[in-house]
């Protein structure tokens, strides 16, 4: 289905023919008019795909909203038109970075055994091009996001969170509150044995 769907969506690139796409739930269903989360219908300018992450993104300029929208390929149910469009200059010269880059482009957590999130002091865009693949970065303002991600372990999220080097708060579930005070005590101990120096018997 997946293939299918990147198939059309290639075809309308390649041909400069403006789409009609509907956003698809994270399981693949489609809600239709009259579910609280079904969104009507908009028609782009499907300019490229580009694969980050093992995932598949569109950037098309949304003739709707009348912006540039980086989008989950599988997150799309594309219908096609004959209408043709002009190619219009790229929001940016390195389209994996834009890709990279974009917060809102309907990733949605990967399936992991653990799930968490935290509040950066980091803008959005940023935490997005380095954050895993599969994480979900939420602006909150010019300087603060929200990033939920999954790993294997408690400890694992700690550490991808430690990786930014900025305060973190907001920690949640509680899981991952007391991973994170297990890695500060594990690096503390770390410290105060490279402070003690070289044996000297």
């Amino acid at each position: 289905m997946v293939a299918a769907r990147r198939r059309h969506i290639g075809v309308a690139v390649e041909h400069r023919h403006i789409l009609v796409t509907e956003t698809l739930r994270p399981d693949g269903t489609r809600p239709v008019p009259g579910d609280p989360d079904h969104l009507p219908a908009h028609r782009i300018e499907p300019h490229h795909l580009v694969v980050w992450a093992a995932r598949w993104y569109l950037v098309a300029y949304d003739l709707t909203d009348n912006e540039w929208r980086v989008s989950r390929v599988d997150r799309l149910h594309p219908r096609p038109t004959t209408q043709c469009f002009v190619t219009r200059a790229l929001p940016h010269p390195d389209l994996a970075h834009f890709v990279m880059s974009t917060h809102d482009r309907g990733d949605t957590p990967a399936a992991w055994q653990c799930t968490g999130t935290a509040r950066l002091n980091l803008p959005a865009h940023i935490v997005a091009r380095w954050a895993p693949g599969g994480s979900v970065v939420e602006h909150l303002d010019t300087e603060y996001c929200r990033l939920t991600l999954g790993a294997w372990s408690w400890a694992g999220i700690a550490g991808i969170l430690a990786t930014f080097d900025t305060e973190i708060t907001e920690l949640h579930p509680p899981e991952l509150v007391h991973a994170c005070r297990r890695l500060t005590r594990r690096w503390a101990a770390v410290a105060d044995t490279e402070n003690l120096g070289p044996s000297h018997e």
